[in-house]
């Protein structure tokens, strides 16, 4: 399966995802998967538009990789 919003950072694929809360927000969660490992953060503020929530996700994740925070 492939995801349109998935994007290779090095040697890491990183996914944001969105899901809709009970009172119409938007919660943000990334996946960051190097080969078989797969790690999915949900992260905190909440957001009124899926674009956004995912913008911030894909940032976070890229953001992980790049300072190395996964370790």
């Amino acid at each position: 399966m492939s995801n349109s919003n998935a994007h290779q950072v090095g040697t890491y694929l990183v996914t944001p995802m969105t899901n809709q809360t009970a009172s119409g927000q938007y919660m943000a969660s990334v996946s960051v998967r190097r080969g078989a490992y797969d790690r999915i953060f949900s992260l905190i503020p909440l957001f009124d538009d899926a674009a956004r929530a995912l913008a911030y996700a894909l940032s976070q994740g890229r953001r992980f990789v790049t300072t190395g925070q996964l370790a």
